[in-house]
């Protein structure tokens, strides 16, 4: 019999192999994507140095992970990164389609100022 695959597990080797590729540095950090069910999360990341430089979720909006979240994290995570003196980025995109909640995040974060 064949086994199905787990979706997050087909994910998680796509992520893997983005990452092999990919990396924060201090001048140009990373900004991480992860979606879950019921909310999402954006993270600017050195990875050189291993620390998060800024950060924003859905959970401390106090709003659920639709679309509209998704644009409001975007906007919220790049206005705390121009704060910073952070205007380029690499996007990470965690192993997820560039649609939906992944592109709504990333088109509200270039409008509100950051590079990628």
């Amino acid at each position: 019999m064949i086994t199905q695959t787990k979706r997050n597990a087909i994910r998680q080797r796509i992520h893997d192999r983005i990452r092999r590729k990919l990396a924060g540095t201090a001048a140009r950090p990373r900004l991480n994507v992860y979606r879950s069910l019921g909310h999402i999360y954006a993270q600017v990341i050195d990875d050189q140095n291993g620390v998060t430089l800024v950060e924003a979720s859905s959970i401390k909006l106090k709003t659920g992970g639709n679309v509209a979240a998704a644009k409001e994290i975007g906007k919220a995570v790049a206005e705390k990164a121009v704060g910073k003196g952070i205007k380029k980025v690499v996007f990470d995109r965690g192993g997820y389609l560039y649609h939906g909640r992944i592109k709504a995040l990333a088109d509200a974060a270039r409008e509100a100022g950051l590079e990628f």
